[in-house]
């Protein structure tokens, strides 16, 4: 693993909130914060990692749940199963969240604890301003990309529909919403070395 950043004369680590709505480059822009030495963390993805077999989140859940969200096959979740579940019940998904989510906080808390002197944590959350965390933030980096081209990547990289993917977009708060919030934006309407070329800017004036 790359040595994570030490800021020079500072002590305080520098949190980071990052987010963009569906296809509009957020990732690539993680990417880049990683290599820039600064710890990302992925709330999404830890929360993944806590539902693959043996850990304590799939275990919790298939305690809750029961076998019915199992593959027989593999003895994976049945993420599909979880879904129906969940989204047609409140109470269902209020009890999932209430196993999952404490969990994600105390991995989160772990790493964090990890991070040495002066170090940056960038917390990738494609919710920050639906879930008011943005609040908690040094800086808020939000990505933009214009809709249509948005869907457009939704529909070739993903094979959704355009119908679907509007309405993924419309589930997202608002572009306005995001920049209101925002420390700083990212235009990702053009190539992705330009995208790069201003995450690098940033990092040189308000991080380094």
């Amino acid at each position: 693993m790359t040595e994570l950043l030490r800021r020079p004369g500072h002590t305080e680590t520098l949190r980071v909130g990052l987010t963009g709505g569906i296809a509009s480059g957020k990732s690539t822009v993680s990417r880049r914060l990683s290599e820039l030495r600064a710890l990302v963390v992925d709330a999404d993805a830890i929360a993944r990692a806590l539902q693959e077999p043996g850990e304590p989140g799939y275990e919790a859940m298939v305690a809750h749940f029961g076998e019915r969200i199992v593959q027989p096959d593999s003895g994976a979740l049945d993420r599909a199963a979880v879904a129906t579940i969940v989204f047609e019940d409140p109470e269902q998904l209020a009890a999932l969240n209430g196993i999952i989510h404490p969990l994600v906080r105390r991995e989160t808390a772990r790493l964090v604890s990890e991070l040495p002197p002066g170090g940056v944590v960038v917390h990738d959350i494609p919710l920050l301003v639906e879930t008011g965390q943005y609040g908690t933030m040094d800086e808020v980096l939000v990505v933009q990309a214009p809709e249509d081209e948005r869907v457009r990547r939704m529909v070739e990289d993903r094979g959704m529909s355009p119908e679907d993917a509007r309405r993924r977009i419309a589930a997202q708060a608002t572009d306005e919403q995001r920049r209101a919030v925002a420390t700083a934006v990212l235009d990702n309407s053009t190539t992705i070395e330009d995208l790069l070329a201003q995450v690098d800017e940033w990092w040189r004036t308000r991080v380094l």
